[in-house]
C-alpha cells in the first residue's frame, strides 16, 4: 500500500545530514503504474538555508536494541489495522473485507511462584462487527482503520463504500452480561463521507484519537499516478490531508464539531476539517504518547518514501503542508517554484532492495524494552524488515534494522496496546508482538 526551499513548522534547519535508509503498506504499486527504483535518497540542505546542525540534546545517539516478533494470534483474513480499547487489555483488529475482530489478552500467572507470567491471547471466533455489505474490498480499498473514543464507549471505523467513497463511521460499545464488550450495529452513525470514486487507490486509512481527544482522519490524494486531480496542494478538500473533527459535539449541520483551532475552521482558505495537507497517501500516522509529537509516514510515488516529524511544541503539524506533489520525499517532483513553508521530511529512503512502500509505526513508550524507549519503530511493506529511527530535536541520530522480519515480507501495519507495547500485522494473517531479543 523536494528542494526549492522547504521549512518545517519550527523553521528548524536540518541541513547537514540526514540519513540514507532502506525501508509499505498501501501502496505505491501497480494501480498507479508505479515501479521500484534503485536510486538512493539523501536529505541535504537546500540552497541558501542555514546549515548549522541543530543540537540534539543529551541522550543516546545510537540504537542498541534487537527485537524478536513473537506470534500472538494467527488466522486473520487480510488484517489491516489494530487499536487497543482504552483502559482495557483487549486488542481490536480490522480485516480488509469488513470484519472487526477482537483479541482478548489476559495477564498470566506462573502456577509455581504466583508471579506474573506470559500474557495469554485469544482471538474471538466470531467478529464483533462485520461491515462486509457496506465495504468495497480489494487492492487498496476495504476496512482500513480503527480507533476508539477516549472513554472507550465509541468505536470509529474507516472504510471504502461500495461506490468507492471513503467513509468514517461511529458505533456505540456496550458491555454484555458476561462482561465482554458488544458493538451495537444499529447505532451506526456516519461522520464523514469523502468522495473518492474516480480512482481506487490512495484511500489512506488511518484513524487516531489525539491527545486532545479529537478524531484524526488520514486520506490519500484521491489516487492515480502523480496526483492527477491536484488534491495534494488543495486544502479545500479532505483528500491528501489529515483532518480533525470532534464527534462528541454534533453541530446543527453536521454530525461533529470542527475544533476552533483548526487552521481553516472558519472555512477561509481551506476546508474547516483539514488539520494538515500536502500528503500523497499517509499509510499510518501516530502520536508519541510521551510528547504528543505527530509522526506521519507518507507513501512515495516511484522512488522515495518519507517520514515526517511534527513536534507538539510547534502545534503537532497544525496547518502544515507536507509538500506533495511539489516533492516526493526530499526530491522535486514537478517543475515550478514551490511555495514557501513546506515541511521537510525528517527521514527518507529509496526503493533499493525489496523496498516499495513505507508502513508507519509508533514511538516506543512501553516498559518491557527499556533500551527502545523513544525510538520510532516502522518498516516497509515489501521489505518486511522492522526498523528503528532515533531522532531528537529534528536530528536523525541513527536508523537501522532491529533484527526482525515479518513473515511473508508483507508488513501491513503496526499497533500499540494500552501499555505502550508494539505489535505488527502481517499479510500472512498473523499478529506478532515486538519483544526484546
Amino acid at each position: 500500500m523536494r528542494p526549492p526551499s522547504r521549512t518545517s513548522p519550527s523553521a528548524r534547519a536540518r541541513g547537514l545530514v540526514a540519513v540514507v535508509a532502506l525501508l509499505a503498506a498501501a501502496c505505491s504499486g501497480a494501480d498507479d503504474g508505479e515501479g521500484a527504483s534503485t536510486t538512493t535518497a539523501v536529505t541535504t540542505s537546500s540552497e541558501g538555508s542555514d546549515t548549522t546542525a541543530p543540537d540534539p540534546g543529551p541522550g543516546p545517539t545510537e540504537i542498541t536494541t534487537t527485537i524478536t516478533l513473537a506470534p500472538v494470534v494467527d488466522g486473520l483474513d487480510q488484517p489491516t489495522a489494530m487499536a487497543p480499547r482504552p483502559g482495557h487489555s483487549d486488542l481490536w483488529i480490522t480485516e480488509q473485507g469488513g470484519a472487526v475482530r477482537r483479541v482478548d489478552s489476559t495477564a498470566g500467572t506462573d502456577p509455581l511462584s504466583g508471579q506474573p507470567g506470559p500474557t495469554r491471547y485469544e482471538l474471538d471466533p466470531e467478529p464483533v462487527l462485520d461491515l462486509g455489505d457496506l465495504t468495497e474490498a480489494g487492492g487498496e480499498q476495504g476496512l482500513l482503520g480503527i480507533a476508539f473514543s477516549s472513554d472507550a464507549q465509541r468505536l470509529y471505523l474507516h472504510h471504502t463504500s461500495p461506490d468507492g467513497d471513503v467513509v468514517v463511521a461511529e458505533y456505540r460499545i456496550e458491555e454484555s452480561p458476561d462482561g465482554d464488550p458488544r458493538v451495537d450495529a444499529e447505532s451506526r452513525r456516519v461522520l464523514l463521507t469523502i468522495p473518492h470514486s474516480e480512482f481506487p487507490n490512495h484511500n489512506g486509512g488511518q484513524l487516531a484519537t489525539g491527545p486532545d481527544g479529537f478524531l484524526y482522519v488520514g486520506v490519500g490524494d484521491g489516487g492515480g499516478a502523480g496526483d492527477p486531480l491536484a488534491n495534494g496542494q488543495d486544502p479545500g478538500t479532505l483528500l491528501g490531508a489529515i483532518s480533525r473533527i470532534d464527534p462528541e459535539a454534533p453541530g446543527p449541520d453536521r454530525p461533529y464539531a470542527v475544533p476552533e483551532a483548526n487552521p481553516f475552521a472558519d472555512g477561509e482558505g481551506g476546508a474547516p476539517e483539514v488539520y494538515l495537507y500536502g500528503a500523497r497517501n499517509p499509510w499510518r500516522f501516530s502520536f508519541d504518547t510521551a510528547t504528543g509529537d505527530l509522526w506521519v509516514a507518507d507513501v512515495g510515488q516511484n522512488e522515495i518514501e518519507e517520514i515526517n516529524w511534527l513536534p507538539a511544541a510547534d502545534g503537532a503539524g497544525l496547518g502544515a503542508n507536507l509538500g506533495w506533489d511539489w516533492f516526493e520525499g526530499d526530491r522535486p517532483y514537478r517543475d515550478g517554484d514551490a511555495p514557501d513553508g513546506l515541511v521537510d521530511p525528517l527521514f527518507t529512503y529509496d526503493h533499493s532492495g525489496d523496498n516499495c512502500s513505507v508502513t508507519g509505526g509508533y514511538v516506543y513508550r512501553g516498559e518491557a524494552i527499556e533500551s527502545l524507549d523513544g525510538v520510532y519503530v516502522f518498516g516497509d511493506y515489501c521489505g518486511g524488515d522492522v526498523r528503528g529511527l532515533l531522532a531528537r530535536n529534528g536530528v536523525v541520530l541513527d536508523e537501522r534494522s532491529l533484527g526482525a522480519q515479518v513473515p511473508g515480507r508483507a508488513l501491513v501495519s503496526f499497533g500499540q496496546d494500552d501499555d505502550g507495547e508494539l505489535y505488527v500485522l502481517a499479510g500472512t494473517g498473523e499478529l506478532l508482538k515486538v519483544v526484546e531479543g
